[in-house]
């Protein structure tokens, strides 16, 4: 058998799952499944930035493959296919030559979505959220062609091979720009709910949530890296409007804005599904899993909302809308047989806190520490809250799972 061969399909595989956006934990067991079904003993580590596999030829001679990983992407249909590849060739075995030939095959199987989907997807996105977050149908139909300046920007930028950074700067920046606009146009009636909507579409759900698990899975190191790259992005989606509010107000003035809009719970449910819909496209989830996705937002946003108006606070029902996206997740990952992470990303996007953390930073902006101070701390503690209870789900159900297999 050919170890050399065996570690670079094991390598490229780890590699293909990291930058599609696979958890840590996921990245390095399909590995060593792959390389223990072959009968070698790995050692792998997946840490930000780098795949690392070792393994000890028939000779004894340690052999080590490093594949350096760029920024992940949203390819959720790719880790999909990818996790259904490691559990063939771990059932299968076929030899080498012929694995590395089928995960060829997968990666150019991947469906992608065009360009025009891609933009429907950040409007759907930008215009379901905006409604969520209590913007009138008008402005939420704006929010929606706010995200879709927000996507033109990226995608030009990404073919540009611009940092996401620098990318999310600029989107965000011009974004918040227009949506001033057209507040002071008259043609918005409140701005701010158009900017949060649409902030929506650069907030970093995928990564804040695979940190999420890396940390339930002992990943301590990679899931601290992670909500480090949360913070980072949080901050410049922040310093990007802040800016764009700033040069609004000298060139023609801030808006007065209307107050925000109260929505009945079908149509906040509806706006979930539209929202959750339009993630799904971001994501690159395809078939009959695009809408599990949005039921899951649905879902999670009735319970969310039906906890608060039997007189919960916004912490518990954050609480238990998540536990339940949690669950629901977890159910769908076994009946389907699909990483967890492809529903849990997106039927917890509806709970984000988008609008603490867009108010957060216009405080800090505007100078009102107390207002700043307060409002961060909510924003955090509803953070804190959707970590703690997808942890406490996720680790039930896998203390069950674990109690199962050893029955």
């Amino acid at each position: 058998m050919n170890e050399y061969l065996l570690l670079d399909l094991a390598a490229d595989l780890g590699y293909e799952l990291a930058v599609s956006g696979a958890e840590t934990y996921r990245v390095e067991d399909s590995v060593r499944h792959v390389l223990l079904a072959y009968g070698l003993e790995p050692e792998v580590a997946a840490i930000p930035g780098y795949v690392i596999v070792s393994v000890v030829s028939e000779t004894g001679e340690p052999i080590t493959r490093m594949r350096r990983i760029g920024f992940h992407g949203n390819n959720l249909d790719a880790v999909e296919r990818l996790n259904g590849l490691s559990r063939r060739l771990c059932a299968e075995k076929p030899d080498p030559e012929q694995a590395l030939a089928l995960l060829t095959q997968v990666k150019r199987a991947v469906p992608r979505y065009g360009f025009p989907l891609r933009i429907l997807g950040h409007f759907l996105g930008a215009g379901g959220f905006g409604l969520l977050f209590g913007c009138s149908l008008p402005d939420a139909v704006l929010a929606g062609l706010c995200g879709v300046a927000v996507g033109f920007v990226t995608e030009l930028l990404d073919r540009l091979k611009a940092n996401p950074i620098f990318s999310t700067l600029a989107a965000s920046f011009l974004m918040a720009l227009l949506a001033y606009g057209l507040g002071a146009a008259g043609i918005a009636s409140n701005a701010d709910t158009v900017i949060i909507g649409a902030m929506m579409i650069l907030v970093p759900g995928l990564v804040f949530t695979n940190a999420l698990r890396d940390m339930i899975y002992g990943d301590i190191n990679s899931g601290i890296n992670k909500c480090v790259q949360v913070l980072l992005i949080a901050s410049v989606m922040a310093l990007g409007s802040a800016a764009a509010r700033n040069l609004a107000g000298r060139l023609w003035g801030l808006p007065v804005t209307a107050p925000v809009m109260g929505h009945s719970l079908p149509v906040l449910c509806l706006a979930s599904f539209c929202g959750c819909m339009g993630f799904s496209i971001l994501f690159n989830i395809h078939g009959p899993g695009t809408l599990l996705c949005a039921l899951g937002g649905i879902m999670a946003y009735a319970v969310y909302a039906l906890t608060l108006g039997l007189g919960a606070g916004n912490i518990t029902a954050v609480f238990y809308g998540t536990a339940l996206s949690a669950l629901y997740s977890e159910i769908m990952a076994r009946v389907r047989k699909y990483p967890t992470i492809c529903y849990l990303v997106v039927s917890i996007i509806p709970l984000v806190p988008g609008a603490g953390l867009y108010h957060t930073m216009r405080w800090a902006v505007d100078g009102s520490l107390d207002r700043f101070v307060s409002q961060g701390l909510n924003t955090a503690a509803v953070a804190g809250t959707m970590a703690a209870s997808i942890i406490l789900v996720s680790s039930l159900v896998r203390m069950h799972t674990d109690r199962k297999r050893k029955g």
